[in-house]
């Protein structure tokens, strides 16, 4: 590719927009070319928004320092400059939804962190590897907005990519009822421990809102494309658990699973080795070489460790074991902020660009 696609980052002061920042800085395909945040940032250089607020400890990419923070609300204005749009803000749901429309509508492919179009029943939520075919529900979004290039992706809560690629490897098995408890990182909720000092030498059980995401996303996922919507599946039952730990980076999982064709430990480690989806088969930038790496030590995967394996991209899995009560048990990792936020969103949009939905505007 000679020509970059313009960029553009909608909540680019917080923390995932930091995110994007710093993966889009020498990205093949796509060039950071507009930020846009509050009217309280807008008129400022991006250093200046953010001097004391940089949370990545990685340093700001000397590319962005200099370019002017736009209002977000200036729909027109920002999409003018830019061919695709990673949004990441800070608001109210309905605000959310009008904003992602407002530059859908001005022609201007969305692809979103936030959770609120994960259930608009038009919008793709997507996991790449998983279910890229979603990606066809957007030509019925394009007629409902009104638009021929515009639209909205989405990608799904952070902590379920900790399981749910795993889950998806065992399809064919029939997986009926799922246990799982998810010990999620401080940087989840935007956070750093100087921020959040109260979650040192502490963890806390319950994470608003987590819990029912956690067991109704990957029905979504599991979905269907029907008449111009994503039909959820019926199956399987899912129950979780969503803790805070005091970690900085990384969502481990414990998972308990039963099936209707109960599989060996060879079987479903086989099938973990062997799956891949699009981006791996495209070789996408971003996309991991192995999408899901087993541990054989009875100690891993381990947070610290293991979270930017590939490039944080990467799932890992490990202690896989017969249980008591349920066939299978076993412990999965993401990375939260990399395949779970900004990298799975970065993510999408190259498997949108690669199959035609992105194009320089």
């Amino acid at each position: 590719m000679t020509q970059k696609l313009r960029a553009g980052i909608v909540g680019g002061t917080g923390m995932v927009g930091q995110r994007f920042i710093a993966l889009l800085e020498n990205h093949p395909w796509f060039q950071v070319t507009a930020i846009a945040a509050s009217a309280n940032s807008a008129g400022k250089t991006y250093e200046e928004s953010v001097k004391g607020r940089w949370k990545l400890s990685t340093p700001m990419p000397d590319n962005v320092k200099n370019i002017p923070v736009q209002d977000a609300s200036h729909v027109e204005e920002v999409a003018s400059g830019v061919d695709l749009i990673f949004c990441a803000v800070d608001m109210k749901k309905n605000e959310i939804q009008a904003l992602e429309e407002a530059y859908a509508k001005a022609g201007v492919p969305v692809i979103s962190n936030n959770s609120a179009h994960r259930w608009t029943p038009d919008v793709p939520m997507v996991v790449p590897e998983i279910n890229p075919e979603h990606l066809e529900v957007i030509a019925a979004q394009r007629k409902r907005l009104g638009t021929e290039t515009g639209f909205i992706a989405v990608k799904p809560n952070c902590s379920i990519q900790s399981y749910v690629p795993m889950l998806t490897a065992l399809r064919g098995f029939q997986p009926t009822q799922v246990v799982a408890s998810t010990y999620q990182a401080i940087s989840g909720a935007g956070k750093t421990f100087t921020d959040w000092p109260d979650m040192l030498d502490n963890v806390i059980p319950y994470i608003g809102g987590e819990e029912e995401k956690s067991e109704q996303e990957p029905l979504r996922i599991w979905g269907t494309v029907e008449d111009g919507a994503i039909v959820k599946a019926s199956g399987p039952q899912i129950t979780t658990q969503c803790i805070r730990v005091p970690v900085t980076d990384g969502h481990l999982a414990t998972v308990f699973v039963s099936f209707e064709n109960k599989p060996s430990k060879e079987e479903i480690l086989e099938s973990w080795k062997n799956y891949k989806g699009r981006p791996q088969e495209l070789e996408l930038p971003s996309a991991p070489k192995q999408f899901i790496t087993y541990f054989e030590e009875d100690n891993r995967p381990q947070t610290n460790l293991d979270r930017d394996l590939e490039n944080g991209m990467g799932i890992s899995a490990g202690r896989l074991r017969e249980d008591s009560l349920y066939d299978f048990k076993f412990v999965g990792l993401s990375h939260n902020t990399l395949r779970g936020a900004a990298g799975g969103a970065v993510l999408i949009a190259e498997l949108l660009k690669a199959k035609g939905y992105i194009t320089a505007r």
